[in-house]
């Protein structure tokens, strides 16, 4: 498969004008952010690297992050993690506090905001230090000790983090956290401030497409029926209300933030990352949907 002829391809295709997204501006320092970038960067289980534009730009990866939480938090209590988070699509908003409270403090999945901070609530409880162990366990998936929290995101995030302060109150209510709301949050606000390029995102999520394993090191972190379920659920949740659209466009496991970035994965092909940061009404890059939308179009093959 020619890949690098293909992300050419789908870089001429691709006009930045038709695409009339905004940048996330509920956080200040992402509103900072040039709404014209676009780079995307394709890794391969053989080893190939294949991009172009923007790839190794670094970029608030924000929900992304929440994948790999989950898989630590999965690792660290087993299936003792679904008795307090459920494993359904939301088709509401990611911060949608209705929801929660009909169905009494339970999220509906662990990718959106509510189940996030139950998935924090349980990172803090196990870990010594959250914020530096987690941090460690992406850079060991990554084998990359650069990766780091942008401080300056996490900052804007807790001061203007009102709604997901609403969500950890209610599910506090319901007894659903067992922390103080200002430590998880805390930890949450500095995990999705996680700053990446393409390049290290594709690469990051590279164990999800190896059955749980480092390409780089061979290096086992997550089990192969672990792995299997983390990638259902991406299929299924992994764009809050419009996960169905990009199941039915593109065809593959992925994640989305609202830094602009999509990190996608072809089991035992490849990982890919875009990163766009203009997004549509639903909060997913516009531009990022359709350049994977090309690509699994191009390619002739998705999961399905």
């Amino acid at each position: 498969m020619n890949y690098q002829g293909i992300l050419n391809e789908i870089e001429k295709e691709i006009d930045l004008k038709n695409f009339d997204g905004k940048v996330a501006s509920y956080i200040p320092e992402l509103a900072k952010v040039n709404g014209e970038k676009f780079g995307m960067h394709l890794y391969t289980l053989k080893n190939g690297h294949y991009s172009f534009g923007d790839s190794n730009e670094k970029f608030s990866i924000q929900s992304i992050s929440k994948v790999l939480s989950l898989a630590l938090a999965f690792d660290l209590v087993g299936n003792e993690l679904w008795d307090r988070i459920d494993v359904e699509p939301s088709g509401d908003p990611f911060n949608s506090l209705a929801q929660l409270e009909y169905e009494n403090g339970i999220p509906r999945n662990p990718l959106i905001n509510s189940g996030a901070l139950v998935i924090s609530d349980i990172l803090v409880t196990h870990l010594k230090n959250p914020k530096k162990d987690f941090l460690a366990f992406v850079r060991q998936i990554t084998n990359n000790p650069t990766i780091n929290y942008d401080d300056a995101v996490a900052k804007s995030e807790k001061k203007w983090g009102f709604r997901n302060a609403a969500l950890i109150n209610l599910m506090k209510s319901f007894g659903n956290i067992e922390n103080k709301t200002k430590k998880v949050l805390d930890f949450y606000f500095y995990q999705c401030s996680l700053s990446m390029t393409c390049k290290e995102l594709a690469e990051t999520f590279m164990i999800f497409a190896n059955r749980g394993a480092t390409l780089e090191t061979g290096e086992r972190i997550i089990t192969p029926s672990r792995t299997k379920r983390i990638n259902a659920i991406m299929q299924t949740c992994g764009f809050y209300d419009e996960a169905g659209e990009f199941t039915f466009r593109v065809g593959l496991p992925g994640k989305s933030g609202v830094g602009g970035g999509i990190v996608a994965i072809h089991p035992n092909e490849y990982s890919v990352a875009v990163w766009g940061p203009k997004l549509n009404p639903k909060g997913n890059s516009a531009i990022g949907m359709t350049a994977l939308e090309l690509l699994t179009t191009k390619t002739g093959y998705s999961i399905f």
